[in-house]
């Protein structure tokens, strides 16, 4: 049966999480809002030696690799907490994309990879990238990529051009969807590959700039270019052609963990706007929440979260019972569902704090900026939507082709 009650042991993990981020975490953010990630990385860093310190780094990884070995739903639920902050997964070791390269490093990774790469990455000590998406080809068909894994003897010979690759400034590796099989069947043409960000001939476009904001390191999307990368056979993650197989054994649980954390956002964004409507007076005497177009805001938006959040605890739910596959429908609702109140609620929050909310004042102008992207990677809205629509009609006898067959 599915049960909201946290268990005492993860009540108490998060009663310490939360008092760690309204003493350390929340203060930190308008201290380095205006500097380049880069520049925060020596302050940032001795926070999350805190981290560690206080016993609550790494939450998802395995014990034998240092983290907190949470299971699936513990984590979930962990991770509304820390998006509560845009640097919160990033402070407690558990951000994107690293979070996801140590998951498949640990499913699909042999002995060699696991110590060389996992082991120092589980424990923070660099940060890797992750490049699938390609800038001349549709992200929403992951099957279809240019880029090219030549083998030739015991190398592959990596040839292609991939941007937003997310943190790669800075990143010691890099995790590479290649097209190895190029006459196999659409699902077997790809493979994933290990790339030290050190090979000749890989190299760092440019940073690009997202709504007027480039960043740096960690808090970055770069352009990539491979160019001739050769690299050892060695590298490849799991068996040659298993990269859909494993990009979607990544991206479905990441789901997941993205929805928890923009429910935190959600709430954060939630928590400012309702104290701005409760104290900011129109005129004396009469606050912006005693109008009643605001009052629906209030509403609406706790209604959305709350029915938000049921949904994701379920999919974590399914995802533990039967498996990832099994639940893509309700991984594919939660990601355009949860995607969506996000937007709203955002919107809501930035518009009740008027001219304030398009500053940096607040956390709520750089939720903004960086969450409009929440409709579009892991999957465009239209994709999930169109997946699932697909999967109800085929019980009515409606067969509808994928968009990703080409």
């Amino acid at each position: 049966m599915l049960s909201f009650e946290p268990s005492p042991e993860l009540d108490a993990l998060i009663t310490r999480v939360k008092a760690f981020m309204s003493e350390v975490v929340f203060p930190l953010e308008r201290e380095i809002a205006q500097r380049p990630f880069l520049a925060c990385e020596p302050e940032l860093a001795a926070v999350r030696e805190r981290v560690k310190a206080e016993g609550l780094w790494a939450p998802q990884v395995p014990k034998e690799y240092g983290g907190l070995g949470l299971d699936f739903r513990q984590h979930a639920t962990l991770s509304e907490e820390l998006g509560r902050s845009p640097l919160g997964h990033y402070l407690f070791g558990c951000q994107a994309p690293d979070a996801g390269n140590m998951e498949i490093l640990h499913l699909f990774g042999t002995a060699a990879q696991k110590q060389e790469w996992l082991v120092p990455l589980a424990r923070g000590e660099f940060r890797s990238c992750f490049s699938m998406t390609e800038p001349d080809l549709a992200g929403s068909n992951p099957t279809w990529l240019a880029t090219t894994a030549r083998r030739e003897g015991d190398e592959y010979v990596i040839d292609g051009r991939k941007w937003f690759t997310t943190a790669a400034d800075g990143a010691r590796v890099a995790i590479v969807m290649a097209v190895t099989n190029p006459d196999a069947a659409h699902y077997a043409r790809a493979s994933m590959i290990l790339v030290p960000t050190s090979t000749p001939g890989f190299r760092q476009v440019r940073k690009i700039s997202v709504m007027g904001e480039e960043g740096s390191g960690w808090a970055s999307h770069s352009e990539i270019a491979y160019e001739g990368c050769r690299v050892p056979v060695s590298n490849r993650l799991g068996d040659e052609g298993a990269g859909f197989m494993i990009a979607q054994e990544r991206l479905g649980p990441g789901r997941i963990h993205h929805c928890m954390r923009w429910i935190g956002i959600c709430e954060r964004s939630f928590d400012l706007m309702c104290d701005r409507v409760a104290k900011r007076e129109l005129s004396p005497g009469r606050p912006l929440g005693t109008r009643q177009m605001v009052q629906d805001w209030v509403a609406e938006s706790r209604a959305e979260i709350d029915a938000a959040r049921l949904l994701v605890q379920h999919a974590a739910w399914k995802i533990d019972r039967v498996g990832s596959h099994e639940a893509r429908t309700e991984v594919s609702c939660i990601k355009f569902y949860v995607a969506g109140v996000l937007q709203r609620v955002l919107d809501r929050a930035l518009q009740a704090h008027g001219a304030l909310g398009m500053t940096d004042d607040t956390p709520i102008a750089s939720f903004f900026r960086h969450e409009r992207a929440a409709r579009i990677y892991d999957g465009p809205d239209e994709v999930h939507k169109a997946s699932v629509a697909r999967r109800i009609l085929r019980g009515y006898g409606l067969e509808v082709g994928s968009v990703g067959k080409g």
